[in-house]
Protein backbone atom coordinates (compact mmCIF):
# COMPACT_ATOMS: atom_id res chain seq x y z
CA UNK A 1 0.00 0.00 0.00
CA UNK A 2 1.41 3.50 -1.03
CA UNK A 3 2.42 5.24 1.96
CA UNK A 4 -0.61 8.39 0.36
CA UNK A 5 -3.06 5.50 0.82
CA UNK A 6 -2.21 5.62 4.38
CA UNK A 7 -3.11 8.97 5.18
CA UNK A 8 -6.99 8.57 6.50
CA UNK A 9 -9.49 10.31 3.53
CA UNK A 10 -10.87 11.95 6.32
CA UNK A 11 -8.16 14.00 7.23
CA UNK A 12 -7.06 14.56 3.55
CA UNK A 13 -10.47 15.92 2.85
CA UNK A 14 -9.77 18.50 6.25
CA UNK A 15 -7.39 20.13 3.69
CA UNK A 16 -10.10 22.83 3.21
CA UNK A 17 -8.57 24.33 6.05
CA UNK A 18 -5.57 26.26 3.44
CA UNK A 19 -8.27 27.75 1.30
CA UNK A 20 -10.84 28.37 4.37
CA UNK A 21 -7.84 30.16 6.52
CA UNK A 22 -7.90 33.51 5.79
CA UNK A 23 -4.53 34.72 5.94
CA UNK A 24 -3.74 38.10 7.98
CA UNK A 25 -1.82 39.35 5.42
CA UNK A 26 -1.38 43.50 4.89
CA UNK A 27 -0.32 44.74 1.29
CA UNK A 28 1.56 47.43 0.52
CA UNK A 29 2.64 49.55 -2.77
CA UNK A 30 3.03 47.16 -5.23
CA UNK A 31 6.57 46.77 -6.26
CA UNK A 32 9.72 44.63 -6.73
CA UNK A 33 9.69 45.66 -2.69
CA UNK A 34 6.46 44.63 -2.06
CA UNK A 35 5.80 42.97 1.19
CA UNK A 36 3.37 40.80 3.31
CA UNK A 37 3.15 40.98 6.87
CA UNK A 38 1.74 38.61 8.93
CA UNK A 39 0.21 39.42 12.02
CA UNK A 40 0.34 35.99 14.22
CA UNK A 41 2.51 33.76 15.70
CA UNK A 42 5.09 31.66 14.51
CA UNK A 43 4.70 29.62 10.97
CA UNK A 44 6.64 26.60 10.05
CA UNK A 45 7.93 26.31 6.64
CA UNK A 46 10.06 24.25 4.14
CA UNK A 47 13.46 25.60 2.89
CA UNK A 48 14.94 24.05 -0.15
CA UNK A 49 19.09 24.09 -0.08
CA UNK A 50 21.08 23.10 -3.39
CA UNK A 51 24.43 23.62 -4.29
CA UNK A 52 27.60 22.59 -7.31
CA UNK A 53 30.24 25.41 -6.54
CA UNK A 54 32.68 25.03 -4.16
CA UNK A 55 32.76 23.13 -1.03
CA UNK A 56 29.32 21.47 -1.51
CA UNK A 57 28.42 20.28 1.82
CA UNK A 58 30.29 23.04 3.80
CA UNK A 59 27.73 25.63 1.81
CA UNK A 60 24.93 23.51 3.27
CA UNK A 61 26.72 23.96 6.90
CA UNK A 62 27.37 27.80 6.79
CA UNK A 63 23.85 28.55 5.02
CA UNK A 64 22.10 26.38 7.77
CA UNK A 65 23.91 28.49 10.54
CA UNK A 66 23.11 32.00 8.93
CA UNK A 67 19.64 30.70 8.42
CA UNK A 68 19.68 30.05 12.67
CA UNK A 69 21.13 33.82 13.22
CA UNK A 70 18.62 34.96 11.14
CA UNK A 71 15.32 33.86 13.14
CA UNK A 72 14.90 30.49 10.86
CA UNK A 73 14.92 27.64 13.45
CA UNK A 74 15.24 24.42 12.21
CA UNK A 75 13.25 21.35 13.41
CA UNK A 76 13.97 19.19 10.57
CA UNK A 77 16.55 17.66 7.82
CA UNK A 78 15.93 15.92 4.89
CA UNK A 79 18.26 13.20 3.98
CA UNK A 80 21.35 14.22 1.62
CA UNK A 81 21.18 13.81 -2.14
CA UNK A 82 23.83 13.69 -4.96
CA UNK A 83 22.14 14.63 -8.12
CA UNK A 84 22.34 15.43 -11.87
CA UNK A 85 21.80 18.66 -12.80
CA UNK A 86 18.50 19.66 -14.10
CA UNK A 87 17.87 22.05 -17.28
CA UNK A 88 21.42 23.34 -17.73
CA UNK A 89 23.26 20.11 -17.66
CA UNK A 90 26.39 21.21 -18.32
CA UNK A 91 27.66 21.97 -14.30
CA UNK A 92 28.63 19.67 -11.76
CA UNK A 93 26.59 17.67 -9.66
CA UNK A 94 24.58 19.48 -7.20
CA UNK A 95 23.78 18.30 -3.05
CA UNK A 96 20.12 18.70 -2.82
CA UNK A 97 18.23 18.80 0.55
CA UNK A 98 15.45 20.93 2.67
CA UNK A 99 14.96 21.86 6.15
CA UNK A 100 11.72 22.27 8.14
CA UNK A 101 11.99 25.61 9.94
CA UNK A 102 9.89 27.58 12.03
CA UNK A 103 10.05 31.71 12.16
CA UNK A 104 8.29 34.55 12.66
CA UNK A 105 9.59 36.27 9.54
CA UNK A 106 6.96 37.34 7.41
CA UNK A 107 6.96 35.60 3.78
CA UNK A 108 8.70 38.36 2.01
CA UNK A 109 10.94 39.20 4.95
CA UNK A 110 11.93 35.26 4.54
CA UNK A 111 12.18 35.66 1.54
CA UNK A 112 15.13 38.64 1.51
CA UNK A 113 17.00 36.94 4.58
CA UNK A 114 17.61 34.13 2.50
CA UNK A 115 18.61 35.99 -0.89
CA UNK A 116 21.04 37.68 1.36
CA UNK A 117 22.68 34.43 2.55
CA UNK A 118 22.78 33.58 -0.84
CA UNK A 119 24.57 36.44 -1.65
CA UNK A 120 27.10 37.06 1.24
CA UNK A 121 27.84 33.48 0.21
CA UNK A 122 29.13 34.43 -3.47
CA UNK A 123 25.94 33.86 -5.07
CA UNK A 124 25.17 36.13 -8.42
CA UNK A 125 22.80 36.87 -10.74
CA UNK A 126 24.36 34.22 -13.70
CA UNK A 127 21.83 32.41 -15.78
CA UNK A 128 18.98 30.49 -14.58
CA UNK A 129 19.21 27.09 -13.55
CA UNK A 130 22.98 27.50 -13.91
CA UNK A 131 25.84 26.40 -10.92
CA UNK A 132 25.73 28.94 -7.65
CA UNK A 133 27.18 28.23 -4.64
CA UNK A 134 24.20 28.21 -2.62
CA UNK A 135 20.27 28.30 -3.50
CA UNK A 136 17.72 28.57 -0.78
CA UNK A 137 13.60 28.10 -2.25
CA UNK A 138 10.82 28.04 0.15
CA UNK A 139 8.18 25.36 -0.52
CA UNK A 140 6.03 26.18 1.75
CA UNK A 141 5.08 28.81 4.17
CA UNK A 142 2.22 27.95 7.08
CA UNK A 143 -0.89 27.07 4.87
CA UNK A 144 -0.55 29.53 2.96
CA UNK A 145 -0.69 30.17 -0.87
CA UNK A 146 1.71 33.02 -2.00
CA UNK A 147 1.63 34.73 -5.18
CA UNK A 148 3.26 38.33 -5.66
CA UNK A 149 5.69 39.60 -8.24
CA UNK A 150 8.77 37.80 -6.80
CA UNK A 151 7.37 35.48 -4.53
CA UNK A 152 5.28 32.28 -5.08
CA UNK A 153 4.49 29.76 -2.67
CA UNK A 154 4.32 26.43 -3.21
CA UNK A 155 7.74 26.44 -5.25
CA UNK A 156 6.18 26.87 -9.25
CA UNK A 157 7.78 23.40 -10.43
CA UNK A 158 7.88 21.85 -7.03
CA UNK A 159 5.97 18.75 -8.21
CA UNK A 160 7.91 18.50 -11.46
CA UNK A 161 11.34 18.61 -9.75
CA UNK A 162 12.73 14.71 -7.98
CA UNK A 163 15.36 16.24 -6.14
CA UNK A 164 12.92 18.67 -4.06
CA UNK A 165 10.55 15.98 -4.16
CA UNK A 166 12.50 13.25 -2.62
CA UNK A 167 13.90 15.91 0.21
CA UNK A 168 10.49 17.37 1.23
CA UNK A 169 8.64 13.79 1.27
CA UNK A 170 12.01 12.97 3.91
CA UNK A 171 10.45 15.93 6.16
CA UNK A 172 6.82 14.02 6.32
CA UNK A 173 5.63 11.23 8.03
CA UNK A 174 3.82 8.43 7.09
CA UNK A 175 1.16 10.04 9.75
CA UNK A 176 0.36 13.12 8.96
CA UNK A 177 1.09 15.18 12.41
CA UNK A 178 -0.71 18.58 12.05
CA UNK A 179 -3.16 20.43 9.91
CA UNK A 180 -0.22 22.73 8.31
CA UNK A 181 1.27 19.55 6.77
CA UNK A 182 -2.51 18.20 5.94
CA UNK A 183 -2.79 21.68 3.92
CA UNK A 184 0.75 20.93 2.50
CA UNK A 185 -0.87 17.86 0.75
CA UNK A 186 -3.23 19.07 -0.28
CA UNK A 187 -1.30 21.36 -2.86
CA UNK A 188 -1.18 18.67 -5.09
CA UNK A 189 -3.85 17.18 -6.41
CA UNK A 190 -2.87 13.66 -5.23
CA UNK A 191 -1.10 14.38 -1.91
CA UNK A 192 2.36 14.83 -1.46
CA UNK A 193 3.00 10.79 -1.37
CA UNK A 194 0.94 10.79 -4.36
CA UNK A 195 3.11 13.39 -6.32
CA UNK A 196 6.69 12.00 -5.39
CA UNK A 197 5.02 8.29 -6.59
CA UNK A 198 4.01 9.97 -9.98
CA UNK A 199 7.44 11.04 -10.62
CA UNK A 200 9.12 7.02 -9.51
CA UNK A 201 8.83 7.44 -5.71
CA UNK A 202 11.95 5.51 -4.13
CA UNK A 203 12.43 3.38 -7.43
CA UNK A 204 14.27 7.00 -8.49
CA UNK A 205 17.11 6.78 -5.65
CA UNK A 206 20.02 5.55 -6.69
CA UNK A 207 18.87 5.74 -10.63
CA UNK A 208 18.91 8.83 -13.15
CA UNK A 209 21.25 11.00 -10.93
CA UNK A 210 19.56 10.67 -7.76
CA UNK A 211 21.68 9.58 -4.91
CA UNK A 212 21.06 9.16 -0.98
CA UNK A 213 24.30 9.65 0.45
CA UNK A 214 25.80 10.28 3.87
CA UNK A 215 28.76 12.92 3.96
CA UNK A 216 31.80 10.96 5.57
CA UNK A 217 35.19 12.90 5.76
CA UNK A 218 36.04 14.45 2.14
CA UNK A 219 33.50 11.70 0.46
CA UNK A 220 30.06 10.97 -0.21
CA UNK A 221 28.70 7.44 0.95
CA UNK A 222 25.88 5.90 -0.73
CA UNK A 223 25.25 2.79 1.63
CA UNK A 224 23.06 1.45 -0.55
CA UNK A 225 25.02 0.16 -2.79
CA UNK A 226 26.63 -2.62 -0.63
CA UNK A 227 26.20 -3.49 3.34
CA UNK A 228 29.33 -2.42 5.10
CA UNK A 229 30.83 -4.71 7.65
CA UNK A 230 32.50 -3.53 10.60
CA UNK A 231 34.79 -4.90 12.63
CA UNK A 232 34.99 -4.48 16.28
CA UNK A 233 38.45 -3.83 18.16
CA UNK A 234 37.89 -3.71 21.94
CA UNK A 235 41.03 -1.99 23.30
CA UNK A 236 39.61 -3.09 27.28
CA UNK A 237 40.47 -5.18 29.60
CA UNK A 238 37.15 -6.55 30.65
CA UNK A 239 34.48 -6.70 27.21
CA UNK A 240 32.62 -9.78 27.18
CA UNK A 241 34.00 -11.32 24.23
CA UNK A 242 38.00 -10.63 23.41
CA UNK A 243 38.93 -8.31 26.62
CA UNK A 244 42.62 -8.08 27.38
CA UNK A 245 43.52 -9.29 23.95
CA UNK A 246 44.03 -6.15 22.07
CA UNK A 247 45.42 -3.87 25.12
CA UNK A 248 48.64 -3.41 23.91
CA UNK A 249 49.32 -0.96 20.57
CA UNK A 250 51.18 -4.03 18.87
CA UNK A 251 48.33 -6.20 19.70
CA UNK A 252 45.83 -3.71 18.23
CA UNK A 253 47.58 -2.60 15.18
CA UNK A 254 48.37 -6.17 13.66
CA UNK A 255 44.07 -7.06 14.58
CA UNK A 256 43.43 -3.95 12.67
CA UNK A 257 45.67 -5.26 9.25
CA UNK A 258 43.54 -8.48 9.66
CA UNK A 259 40.40 -6.87 9.59
CA UNK A 260 41.27 -4.86 6.35
CA UNK A 261 42.60 -7.53 4.82
CA UNK A 262 39.69 -9.91 4.92
CA UNK A 263 37.00 -7.20 4.29
CA UNK A 264 36.35 -4.69 7.08
CA UNK A 265 34.95 -1.18 5.50
CA UNK A 266 34.38 0.65 9.14
CA UNK A 267 37.09 -0.23 12.06
CA UNK A 268 34.92 0.92 15.05
CA UNK A 269 37.63 1.39 18.46
CA UNK A 270 36.53 1.15 21.74
CA UNK A 271 38.30 1.71 24.27
CA UNK A 272 35.39 1.30 27.50
CA UNK A 273 33.11 -1.95 27.86
CA UNK A 274 29.38 -1.31 27.85
CA UNK A 275 29.06 -5.23 28.89
CA UNK A 276 26.07 -5.34 31.35
CA UNK A 277 27.60 -4.27 34.77
CA UNK A 278 30.25 -2.97 33.11
CA UNK A 279 32.75 -0.92 35.50
CA UNK A 280 32.84 3.09 34.43
CA UNK A 281 36.20 4.35 33.62
CA UNK A 282 36.70 7.90 33.51
CA UNK A 283 37.36 10.52 30.24
CA UNK A 284 41.19 10.13 30.79
CA UNK A 285 41.88 6.51 30.84
CA UNK A 286 39.86 6.20 28.16
CA UNK A 287 41.92 8.64 26.29
CA UNK A 288 44.61 6.98 27.44
CA UNK A 289 43.90 3.49 26.15
CA UNK A 290 41.92 5.19 22.57
CA UNK A 291 44.41 7.96 21.15
CA UNK A 292 48.03 5.76 20.92
CA UNK A 293 46.05 3.43 18.90
CA UNK A 294 43.88 5.36 16.70
CA UNK A 295 47.24 7.32 15.73
CA UNK A 296 49.21 4.49 14.54
CA UNK A 297 46.13 2.96 13.04
CA UNK A 298 45.97 6.28 11.17
CA UNK A 299 49.51 5.83 9.89
CA UNK A 300 48.69 2.34 8.45
CA UNK A 301 48.30 2.49 4.21
CA UNK A 302 45.95 -0.23 4.12
CA UNK A 303 43.80 1.80 6.12
CA UNK A 304 43.37 4.55 2.82
CA UNK A 305 39.64 4.46 2.52
CA UNK A 306 38.24 2.90 5.16
CA UNK A 307 36.29 4.56 7.84
CA UNK A 308 37.13 4.80 11.33
CA UNK A 309 34.47 5.08 14.06
CA UNK A 310 34.68 5.57 17.73
CA UNK A 311 32.80 3.68 20.29
CA UNK A 312 31.97 6.20 23.15
CA UNK A 313 29.51 8.09 24.95
CA UNK A 314 31.96 10.74 26.13
CA UNK A 315 31.83 13.93 24.30
CA UNK A 316 35.06 14.77 25.34
CA UNK A 317 36.54 11.46 23.98
CA UNK A 318 34.07 11.93 20.76
CA UNK A 319 35.77 15.69 20.42
CA UNK A 320 39.35 14.86 20.31
CA UNK A 321 39.15 11.01 18.28
CA UNK A 322 37.65 13.18 15.88
CA UNK A 323 40.33 15.75 15.85
CA UNK A 324 42.98 13.07 15.14
CA UNK A 325 41.40 11.88 12.49
CA UNK A 326 38.30 9.52 12.85
CA UNK A 327 35.42 9.36 11.04
CA UNK A 328 32.01 8.82 13.20
CA UNK A 329 30.87 8.90 16.49
CA UNK A 330 29.17 5.44 17.17
CA UNK A 331 27.41 6.38 20.82
CA UNK A 332 25.66 3.58 22.70
CA UNK A 333 23.50 6.10 24.80
CA UNK A 334 22.12 8.18 22.12
CA UNK A 335 23.17 11.25 23.91
CA UNK A 336 21.59 10.26 26.96
CA UNK A 337 25.13 9.34 29.39
CA UNK A 338 26.77 12.64 28.39
CA UNK A 339 24.78 16.57 28.55
CA UNK A 340 27.54 17.73 26.00
CA UNK A 341 27.75 15.10 23.34
CA UNK A 342 24.48 16.32 20.62
CA UNK A 343 26.37 19.72 21.15
CA UNK A 344 29.53 18.27 20.72
CA UNK A 345 28.71 16.23 17.95
CA UNK A 346 27.04 18.81 15.79
CA UNK A 347 30.06 21.19 16.01
CA UNK A 348 32.33 18.08 15.02
CA UNK A 349 30.21 17.27 11.64
CA UNK A 350 30.70 14.17 11.29
CA UNK A 351 28.36 10.77 11.32
CA UNK A 352 26.68 10.09 14.71
CA UNK A 353 25.62 6.24 15.45
CA UNK A 354 22.82 6.90 17.66
CA UNK A 355 21.57 3.77 19.81
CA UNK A 356 18.75 2.59 22.04
CA UNK A 357 19.08 1.77 25.19
CA UNK A 358 17.61 2.21 28.47
CA UNK A 359 19.63 3.03 31.85
CA UNK A 360 23.23 2.55 31.15
CA UNK A 361 25.44 -0.57 30.98
CA UNK A 362 25.15 -1.46 34.96
CA UNK A 363 21.27 -1.04 34.97
CA UNK A 364 20.25 -1.95 31.16
CA UNK A 365 19.08 -5.29 32.11
CA UNK A 366 17.52 -4.58 35.28
CA UNK A 367 13.67 -5.57 34.93
CA UNK A 368 11.85 -2.35 34.44
CA UNK A 369 13.99 -1.90 31.16
CA UNK A 370 13.08 -5.04 29.88
CA UNK A 371 9.36 -4.20 30.05
CA UNK A 372 7.92 -3.78 26.13
CA UNK A 373 4.32 -4.52 24.89
CA UNK A 374 5.22 -4.00 21.69
CA UNK A 375 9.34 -3.74 20.97
CA UNK A 376 9.51 -2.68 17.54
CA UNK A 377 7.13 0.13 18.37
CA UNK A 378 8.44 1.02 21.60
CA UNK A 379 12.42 0.92 20.38
CA UNK A 380 11.44 2.92 16.77
CA UNK A 381 9.60 5.35 18.96
CA UNK A 382 12.24 5.72 21.77
CA UNK A 383 15.35 5.89 19.69
CA UNK A 384 13.28 8.35 17.64
CA UNK A 385 13.61 10.38 20.18
CA UNK A 386 17.30 10.51 20.22
CA UNK A 387 17.36 11.58 17.14
CA UNK A 388 15.02 14.67 17.20
CA UNK A 389 17.07 15.66 20.33
CA UNK A 390 20.14 15.71 18.46
CA UNK A 391 18.43 17.23 15.43
CA UNK A 392 17.41 20.06 17.47
CA UNK A 393 20.85 20.39 18.90
CA UNK A 394 22.40 20.79 15.29
CA UNK A 395 23.18 17.29 14.11
CA UNK A 396 20.88 16.78 10.68
CA UNK A 397 19.17 13.62 9.75
CA UNK A 398 22.00 13.10 6.87
CA UNK A 399 24.66 12.53 9.22
CA UNK A 400 22.69 10.01 11.27
CA UNK A 401 22.94 6.15 11.82
CA UNK A 402 20.44 3.95 13.57
CA UNK A 403 21.46 1.31 15.73
CA UNK A 404 18.26 -0.75 17.73
CA UNK A 405 20.90 -1.91 19.79
CA UNK A 406 20.86 -5.35 19.76
CA UNK A 407 21.37 -6.82 23.41
CA UNK A 408 20.99 -3.37 25.48
CA UNK A 409 17.98 -3.32 27.64
CA UNK A 410 16.89 -6.42 25.98
CA UNK A 411 15.45 -9.90 26.71
CA UNK A 412 16.35 -13.07 23.94
CA UNK A 413 12.65 -13.02 22.66
CA UNK A 414 13.06 -9.00 22.07
CA UNK A 415 16.55 -9.77 20.40
CA UNK A 416 14.57 -11.98 17.83
CA UNK A 417 11.63 -9.86 17.34
CA UNK A 418 14.20 -6.78 16.43
CA UNK A 419 15.76 -9.55 14.10
CA UNK A 420 12.83 -10.08 12.65
CA UNK A 421 10.71 -7.14 12.15
CA UNK A 422 13.64 -4.36 10.64
CA UNK A 423 11.63 -3.72 7.85
CA UNK A 424 8.85 -2.48 10.85
CA UNK A 425 11.36 -0.34 13.08
CA UNK A 426 11.99 1.44 10.07
CA UNK A 427 8.34 1.94 9.60
CA UNK A 428 7.36 2.68 13.10
CA UNK A 429 9.98 5.49 12.68
CA UNK A 430 8.59 6.30 9.07
CA UNK A 431 5.13 7.03 10.77
CA UNK A 432 6.89 10.45 12.42
CA UNK A 433 9.48 10.79 9.72
CA UNK A 434 10.55 9.05 6.52
CA UNK A 435 14.07 10.94 6.28
CA UNK A 436 15.05 9.24 9.59
CA UNK A 437 13.49 6.07 8.74
CA UNK A 438 15.68 6.47 5.73
CA UNK A 439 19.40 6.94 7.56
CA UNK A 440 21.24 3.73 7.32
CA UNK A 441 20.39 1.01 9.84
CA UNK A 442 23.16 -1.11 11.89
CA UNK A 443 22.78 -4.06 13.43
CA UNK A 444 25.12 -5.18 15.73
CA UNK A 445 24.47 -9.36 16.84
CA UNK A 446 28.06 -10.35 17.31
CA UNK A 447 28.66 -12.91 19.96
CA UNK A 448 25.87 -11.33 22.38
CA UNK A 449 24.56 -13.47 25.31
CA UNK A 450 21.08 -13.88 23.27
CA UNK A 451 22.76 -16.45 20.78
CA UNK A 452 24.67 -18.41 23.62
CA UNK A 453 21.19 -19.08 25.14
CA UNK A 454 19.89 -20.06 22.26
CA UNK A 455 22.47 -22.47 20.65
CA UNK A 456 23.68 -23.55 24.22
CA UNK A 457 27.26 -22.09 23.66
CA UNK A 458 28.29 -20.28 27.18
CA UNK A 459 31.72 -19.08 25.56
CA UNK A 460 31.06 -15.75 23.40
CA UNK A 461 33.89 -16.86 20.97
CA UNK A 462 32.00 -20.49 20.48
CA UNK A 463 28.86 -17.77 19.22
CA UNK A 464 30.17 -17.15 15.71
CA UNK A 465 28.15 -19.21 13.86
CA UNK A 466 25.00 -17.80 15.45
CA UNK A 467 26.59 -14.37 14.74
CA UNK A 468 26.51 -15.20 10.93
CA UNK A 469 22.84 -16.64 10.75
CA UNK A 470 21.52 -13.31 12.65
CA UNK A 471 23.93 -11.35 10.14
CA UNK A 472 22.49 -12.96 7.36
CA UNK A 473 18.92 -12.12 8.65
CA UNK A 474 19.86 -8.89 9.30
CA UNK A 475 20.87 -7.97 5.95
CA UNK A 476 18.13 -9.59 4.15
CA UNK A 477 15.89 -7.53 6.46
CA UNK A 478 17.54 -4.53 5.52
CA UNK A 479 20.54 -3.44 7.79
CA UNK A 480 22.98 -1.60 6.35
CA UNK A 481 25.81 -2.01 8.26
CA UNK A 482 26.75 -4.95 10.78
CA UNK A 483 29.17 -4.96 13.69
CA UNK A 484 30.98 -8.11 14.32
CA UNK A 485 34.42 -9.75 16.12
CA UNK A 486 34.90 -12.28 13.55
CA UNK A 487 35.43 -10.09 9.71
CA UNK A 488 36.28 -12.99 7.30
CA UNK A 489 32.98 -15.35 7.70
CA UNK A 490 30.63 -12.49 8.28
CA UNK A 491 31.91 -10.61 4.95
CA UNK A 492 31.32 -13.76 2.98
CA UNK A 493 27.94 -14.16 4.79
CA UNK A 494 27.52 -10.42 3.74
CA UNK A 495 28.21 -10.89 0.31
CA UNK A 496 25.97 -13.91 -0.69
CA UNK A 497 22.56 -11.46 1.13
CA UNK A 498 23.93 -8.66 -1.17
CA UNK A 499 24.14 -10.91 -4.11
CA UNK A 500 20.52 -12.07 -3.22
CA UNK A 501 19.20 -8.49 -2.67
CA UNK A 502 20.79 -7.31 -5.70
CA UNK A 503 19.11 -10.52 -7.78
CA UNK A 504 15.47 -9.20 -6.34
CA UNK A 505 16.25 -5.53 -6.44
CA UNK A 506 16.91 -3.86 -3.26
CA UNK A 507 13.88 -2.38 -1.65
CA UNK A 508 15.63 0.38 0.87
Amino acid sequence: MSLFRKLLPSRLARSHVCASYRAPFSFFHSSPDTSIEVHSQEQEVVIALGSNVGDRLNNFNEALSQMKKSGIEITRHACLYETEPAYVTDQPLFLNSAVRAVTKLAPHELLSVLKKIEKEMGRTKGIRYGPRPIDLDILFYGKYRINSEILAVPHERIFERPFVMAPLVDLLGSDSENDTVICWHSFSKNGLFGAWEELGGESLIGKDGLRRVLPVGDRLWDWSKKTSVMGILNLTPDSFSDGGKFDSVGSAISRVKTMVSEGADIIDLGAQSTRPMATKISVEEELDRLIPVLEKILELPEIEGKMISIDTFYSEVASEAIKKGAHIVNDVSGGKLDSDMLRVVAGLNVPYITMHMRGDPSTMQNSENLKYDDVCKEVGDELYECVRAAELCGVPAWRMVLDPGIGFSKKTEDNLEILMGLKRFRSEIGRKSLGVSRAPLLIGPSRKRFLGDICGRSSAIERDAGTVAAVTSAVLGGANIVRVHNVRDNVDAVKLCDSMLDQVGRSC
